[in-house]
């Protein structure tokens, strides 16, 4: 057994290389692996509640779940850079583990799927709002099948990036990730990441708001009126989930602006990955706010162990 840990850390020390480290990075490592860790921990606690209690079972639930798993899948790979990047920081090494640009390819699958998750959600709520009548669309069949075109085509629309060998590792940074300078792989990985699911959530938005002032001007059932207004309600929470990720991670944006016109700045993707790591914390903050079945059923067993509490004093 010594012999085996002694090979390991002379082969560990012979891929390595020793680099000056700045004050910052540990303090900061460790401040994300918290907030990382907190987001799955809330993460598996969303997906327990919506697993036991029955009144979450439905089709809209099943495609929030979605979004959970792609983000847990996400923060999780997230977590696992941190966690390295910290090891490689407190020994003051540079070293690209063996699944280095496996897990930043996972990073960016978790990362699309967010997305297209949430492109999933706004469709379903369009398609309630709109074609009401239309329930195989509306079916849990249906709905799954999308999840699962939208899962493989993250795994096979994001192959390029490691298949043309575009995931490096980067010293500075003490990650693999895709450099941030002009070329195609990056931009295709632009419109597939973001611009396509972002733009498409925007237009079933805008589309649904044209909808209802167009159902308020004629005469139409009430109900009718105030289904498209829940819908269009769902819709808007959706926007505002993926603008936090937008928003928070503008730095991000940022870098990648500047890597098309000229060079980022040196220990950009530290700086951008701090913003998205905290990003992702508030989103599923966010999501619990936001999903009411799921504050319904926490709500419920509050109230359940006050009156478990206060029945002996009675």
């Amino acid at each position: 057994m010594n012999t085996t840990t002694h090979l390991f850390s002379l082969s560990y020390d012979s891929n390595s290389t020793s680099i000056n480290n700045q004050s910052w990075f540990i303090p900061v490592d460790i401040l994300l692996i918290i907030f990382l860790g907190l987001t799955i921990i809330l993460s598996f606690v969303f997906l327990c509640i919506i697993l036991f209690d029955k009144t979450c079972h439905t089709v809209a639930m099943m495609l929030v779940v979605n979004s959970c798993l792609a983000a847990l899948l996400f923060t999780s790979s997230l977590l696992w850079q941190t966690g390295i990047s910290l090891r490689n920081d407190l020994k003051k090494l540079e070293h690209e583990d063996p699944p280095c640009r496996f897990r930043a390819y996972i990073g960016y699958v978790g990362c699309s799927e967010m997305f297209y998750s949430y492109l999933l959600q706004s469709i379903y709520r369009y398609i309630l709002a709109v074609y009401p009548t239309r329930l195989f669309y509306q079916s849990a069949r249906f709905q799954f099948f999308l999840i699962v075109i939208t899962w493989i085509c993250a795994f096979v629309c994001i192959s390029p990036f490691i298949l043309t060998g575009e995931i490096i590792y980067t010293v500075d940074d003490q990650i693999c990730q895709m450099p941030l300078q002009r070329s195609v792989v990056l931009i295709y990985g632009l419109f597939y990441m973001y611009i396509i699911p972002m733009n498409s959530i925007m237009f079933i938005y805008y589309r649904l708001v044209y909808y209802v002032k167009q159902m308020s001007k004629r005469v139409t059932q009430v109900n009718s009126v105030t289904r498209a207004q829940r819908e269009l309600r769902m819709v808007y929470r959706v926007v505002i989930i993926v603008s936090i990720l937008l928003i928070v991670g503008f730095p991000y944006t940022v870098f990648i602006l500047m890597g098309l016109i000229s060079q980022p700045p040196k220990y950009h993707f530290r700086i951008a990955f701090g913003f998205v790591d905290v990003s992702l914390f508030l989103i599923i903050i966010t999501l619990f706010n936001f999903t009411d079945p799921v504050k319904l059923s926490i709500m419920k067993r509050i109230n359940k162990q006050k009156n478990t509490a206060v029945e002996p004093f009675k």
